[in-house]
């Protein structure tokens, strides 16, 4: 899990690094080109049909990875890495409000104390100025877009709960390439700047660096119990933190530290609450998996 920790956050600086001159929308549809590749190469070795039996449903799967995956490149580029990757972690907050509505998951007080605390890091992090007069300035759009990409990689989740033992995992997996690249690709050409050299390299990086972080990350779920590889999986904060202060002179003030404690406190509260009942909430790795 330390691992998968440390090759998404390696993933999200490199979107960074590239949204420097390119469109998010631009990485999203090279991420997903790669992801197809990949989920196609994955389902002919299975040799399985690709298309699925719930077709519906995986399509609504693939729509709303496309918009998680979306919003959190749009979060990474235009907010510093540390507070855009620890918003995106509210999404096992969300998962466990949105499962006790739509598949009536238990919701318990720890886990209502959890969403509390993580919308008071959030505001921490966002500090609207009715609230935090004098506060240095963050643009709230941005992270409207960032909590919108954790909601939507939360429903995403619920979407993939809803569809076990119907369709193969391999099958939910697949339909989130083949949903996005139709739906990013024109938005991707309206807007396209050419790669150099080096940024073609970036954008082939970044899937290399997600693909071998989820192949980290399964491992780690399968050695060990959620929740504790959960609390591991939150090193990719702390990484995201040491690549902004060293390579990208982000270095975030008190506001926003106190917030992240806050909503890793929140999740983790969620995480651990629901460990001993049937049908658990997701960890945030886990959500990762779904978007």
């Amino acid at each position: 899990m330390a691992y998968a920790a440390f090759w998404f956050s390696a993933m999200s600086l490199l979107v960074k690094i590239a949204g420097a001159r390119l469109p998010s929308m631009e990485i999203v549809l090279v991420r997903a080109v790669i992801t197809l590749a990949l989920s196609w190469a994955l389902v002919r070795r299975a040799k399985i049909s690709p298309w699925g039996n719930r077709r519906g449903m995986l399509l609504l799967r693939g729509a709303l990875g496309c918009a998680a995956l979306t919003c959190f490149y749009f979060s990474i580029v235009h907010l510093p890495l540390a507070e855009a990757t620890v918003i995106q972690y509210t999404n096992p907050v969300f998962a466990a409000l949105l499962a006790a509505l739509v598949i009536r998951e238990r919701l318990g007080r720890r886990e209502i104390a959890g969403v509390v605390a993580s919308m008071i890091g959030v505001a921490m992090i966002a500090r609207p100025s009715f609230l935090f007069a004098g506060a240095p300035p963050i643009n709230p759009t941005h992270v409207i877009i960032a909590v919108a990409g954790a909601l939507f990689s939360a429903t995403a989740y619920v979407t993939v709960r809803m569809l076990r033992g119907a369709d193969d995992p391999l099958v939910i997996v697949f339909y989130f390439p083949i949903v996005t690249v139709p739906i990013v690709l024109p938005f991707a050409i309206a807007d396209w700047i050419s790669p150099t050299s080096l940024e073609w390299v970036i954008l082939l990086a970044i899937g290399v660096t997600t693909q071998i972080a989820q192949v980290y990350m399964t491992r780690g779920l399968q050695l060990e119990p959620t929740g504790r590889a959960t609390a591991v999986g939150y090193l990719q904060i702390v990484f995201a933190a040491i690549w902004g202060a060293l390579l990208l002179g982000e270095h975030p003030d008190r506001w926003s530290t106190l917030g992240a404690a806050i909503i890793i406190g929140g999740t983790l509260l969620v995480t651990f609450g629901r460990r001993r009942t049937p049908g658990a909430s997701p960890s945030a790795a886990d959500a990762e998996v779904a978007a």
